[in-house]
C-alpha cells in the first residue's frame, strides 16, 4: 500500500514575481507546509515529537525541478510521502501537479534534532513512522553535498531580521531561497527564462542580528550561491539552473 498526503492551493499574488511566476521561496513554503501537514496526519508532527522526544524536525537539504514556471492564479497540487525511518535522516518526496499535469518534483532531507542541544536523534527511534512510507512511489534521487566552484566572488551582504524568523527562532529555510535569488539579481531575468531547478543545503542556523556574506559563481550552466558568516563559516549553499519558457 502506498501512503501519501495531498493538498491543493492557489498560486496567489503574494507568491509571484514581476513576471507572474511563482518565486522559489513561495514554492518551498508550500512544500514545507505540505510536509508539516503530512507529518501531522501521519502522527509524527511537531506537537508529538516535542512532547514525546523533546525534538523537532529540521530540514537539511531540498531540491526541486520544474518543467515550466508555476503561474499566478494556477492551482497547485502537492502530493508527498516519505521513504521510511532508516538511517540518520529521512527523505521526503513530492510530485507537483497543475490540473492533473505533472509539472515538477521535489526531494527533501530531514533530521530530528534535540530541542535544547541540537544533537541529532535516530530516525529509527520513531515507531510512529513504521509502515507509513510511500512504498513504490518513493524516488531514487539522493541529495549530495554541493561542490562549490573556486571562483566564488562576493555579491553582497545580508543582515538577518525579525521577518526572517520561523517558529523555532532561527531563519526560516524558505528565506535562503530569497537570499540566493537576490544575490543573482533575478529581477533582471526577463519573462522568457525561469528558475527551473534549485538545491539548497542548510549547513548552520542563522538568527536575527547576524550578517551573511553572499558569494556567487557560474559554472557549466549552473549558478552557485554561498552564504558565510563573518568568521568565514558556511551557513548555506545553493545551486540554481535556469530554463527557457516555452509558450
Amino acid at each position: 500500500m502506498s501512503l501519501y498526503y495531498e493538498m491543493t492551493l492557489p498560486i496567489d499574488s503574494r507568491d509571484v514575481d514581476g513576471n507572474g511566476f511563482c518565486k522559489a521561496s513561495a514554492l518551498l513554503g508550500h512544500i514545507q507546509e505540505a510536509a508539516a501537514q503530512a507529518a501531522e496526519q501521519g502522527g509524527f508532527g511537531r506537537e508529538l515529537t516535542l512532547e514525546r522526544y523533546h525534538a523537532f524536525w529540521m530540514l537539511t537539504r531540498v531540491w526541486y525541478r520544474l518543467r515550466r514556471p508555476l503561474r499566478w492564479e494556477e492551482r497547485l497540487t502537492i502530493r508527498t510521502w516519505h521513504r521510511g525511518n532508516k538511517g540518520a535522516s529521512m527523505y521526503r518526496d513530492y510530485d507537483l501537479f497543475v490540473q492533473g499535469e505533472l509539472v515538477g518534483e521535489c526531494v527533501s532531507v530531514w533530521v530530528l534534532a534535540d530541542l535544547e542541544n541540537r544533537q541529532l536523534l535516530r530516525i529509527g527511534a520513531l515507531s510512529e513512522l513504521d509502515g507509513t512510507d510511500g512504498g513504490p512511489l518513493c524516488k531514487e534521487k539522493k541529495l549530495s553535498k554541493l561542490r562549490l566552484p573556486d571562483t566564488l566572488e562576493l555579491a553582497g551582504r545580508r543582515r538577518m531580521r525579525y521577518s526572517d524568523m520561523d517558529l523555532n527562532g532561527h531563519v526560516n529555510n524558505t528565506r535562503y531561497a530569497d537570499f540566493a535569488c537576490d544575490a543573482l539579481e533575478m529581477e533582471h531575468l526577463g519573462p522568457d527564462r525561469f528558475l527551473s531547478s534549485m538545491q539548497i543545503g542548510y549547513l548552520a542556523e542563522c538568527r536575527p542580528g547576524e550578517d551573511l556574506l553572499l558569494r556567487t559563481a557560474r559554472e557549466d550552466g549552473t549558478c552557485y550561491v554561498q552564504g558565510i558568516d563573518e568568521a568565514g563559516k558556511s551557513r548555506f549553499d545553493a545551486a540554481l539552473i535556469f530554463g527557457e519558457v516555452i509558450s
